[in-house]
């Protein structure tokens, strides 16, 4: 065992839970002078120690004695400052290298297909809608066709997915550049964030790594304005194309204003406000405005408010999906759940890996972050 290792990851995970030593200490079962000794790297612990401070901090022993992976071609931003940064690039590391420890097992690499997407779309304002039309046509999407399953059009791109529930309303999501391991899209699937953000932010990453590669660094915190207005524009042409977006909302001409947005949303998987705001430049100036119209019909129609907080009755341009995000799964209506949004390509090389003697089941639970009750219950399932 190496007690610089141990050291550096006690000090880390106790950061990310907030908690101090001698609370640490005392959830163990030790003395505060043992424990501080093993976390200044000053004494050797034994095993049983380990595994008493590895559940006090409610991580796996594995946790506490493998080093880190440290990610440079990484872009993490955030509204505000993330205690519990320095443990999520952690998990992602740990993560992708157990991803491509299967790949490389199996032989099983998935090339990245959207390479040249960034040439193709070219300069100018308009890059990101055209960049996001340029990615469509290799993942075989048509013009007039919706996302329907974003994890699954990513993994066949190359492009891997890691669903990471994170308590935080200012952090939706990160990406890694192709040189640490990447492509890969890192997306909060905390439980209290829309299914519909999920959709959005993984989106936003893919147009990260398309279009800003250049930008990516592990010390960056502060978002770029400029830069988050092009992921945002072009996630929003990827899910919902302006043509096709129009030809389905002309289709619902018949339908009161709310079944109008909330059937389109659903077509194309998006928020109930991405939808609003492509409307927003045709009814401006028409009174009252689509956001006011909207939260008076919504009123009339279910007997519940979006007020204010929910939904700005003067939204602009800049708000868009980054000031003013929707966090709150109750507020988005008719919302979508979490198996709309289920990335399933590392259960699969698991199973594989599993099934050919590659790896134990224990193994395997470790990569997938289960137990080793549940990874038993889990191939005791599979079928076909």
């Amino acid at each position: 065992m190496n007690n610089d290792v141990i050291a550096a990851n006690l000090k880390r995970l106790r950061g990310a839970k907030g908690i101090s030593q001698d609370q640490v200490a005392e959830a163990a079962g030790l003395s505060r002078s043992a424990y501080r000794n093993i976390e200044s790297g000053k004494a050797q612990p034994r095993m049983r120690n380990l595994e008493a401070i590895a559940g006090a901090l409610r991580v796996p022993v594995r946790a506490l004695l493998e080093p880190t992976v440290e990610l440079k071609n990484v872009r993490f931003r955030s509204h505000k400052k993330l205690r519990t940064r320095s443990q999520i690039l952690t998990d992602v590391g740990r993560w992708l290298a157990d991803y491509n420890g299967l790949e490389a097992l199996l032989d099983s690499r998935r090339p990245f297909r959207l390479q040249g997407v960034a040439a193709q779309a070219g300069a100018g304002e308009n890059r990101a809608m055209a960049a996001a039309r340029a990615a469509r046509a290799p993942l075989g999407l048509t013009e007039y066709e919706p996302v329907r399953d974003i994890c699954g059009l990513l993994d066949s791109a190359g492009v891997k997915v890691f669903p990471l529930a994170v308590a935080s309303d200012s952090f939706f999501g990160l990406s890694v550049g192709p040189s640490d391991g990447g492509p890969a899209v890192v997306v909060n699937t905390w439980e209290r964030i829309s299914v519909e953000r999920w959709i959005f932010s993984a989106a936003h990453e893919l147009g990260h790594l398309l279009l800003h590669l250049d930008d990516y660094g592990q010390d960056a915190e502060e978002e770029d304005d400029a830069h988050e207005r092009e992921a945002d524009a072009f996630a929003a042409e990827f899910l919902m194309p302006d043509a096709v977006f129009r030809r389905e909302w002309a289709e619902t001409y018949g339908l009161p204003l709310v079944a109008r947005v909330i059937k389109v949303k659903r077509i194309f998987r998006v928020s109930y406000r991405t939808v609003l705001y492509r409307l927003a430049p045709d009814y401006r100036g028409w009174a009252p405005n689509i956001w006011v119209h909207f939260r008076t019909d919504y009123k009339c129609a279910t007997g519940q408010s979006l007020s204010k907080t929910d939904e700005p009755a003067a939204i602009t341009d800049s708000e868009f999906m980054t000031a003013a995000p929707e966090v709150l799964r109750g507020r988005e209506p008719d919302h979508l759940s979490a198996g709309d949004f289920r990335e399933d390509r590392l259960a699969g090389l698991v199973r594989r890996a599993t099934e050919a003697g590659e790896i134990s089941l224990g193994r395997g639970a470790e990569i997938l972050g289960m137990s080793l009750k549940e990874m038993r219950a889990l191939s005791a399932s599979w079928v076909g």
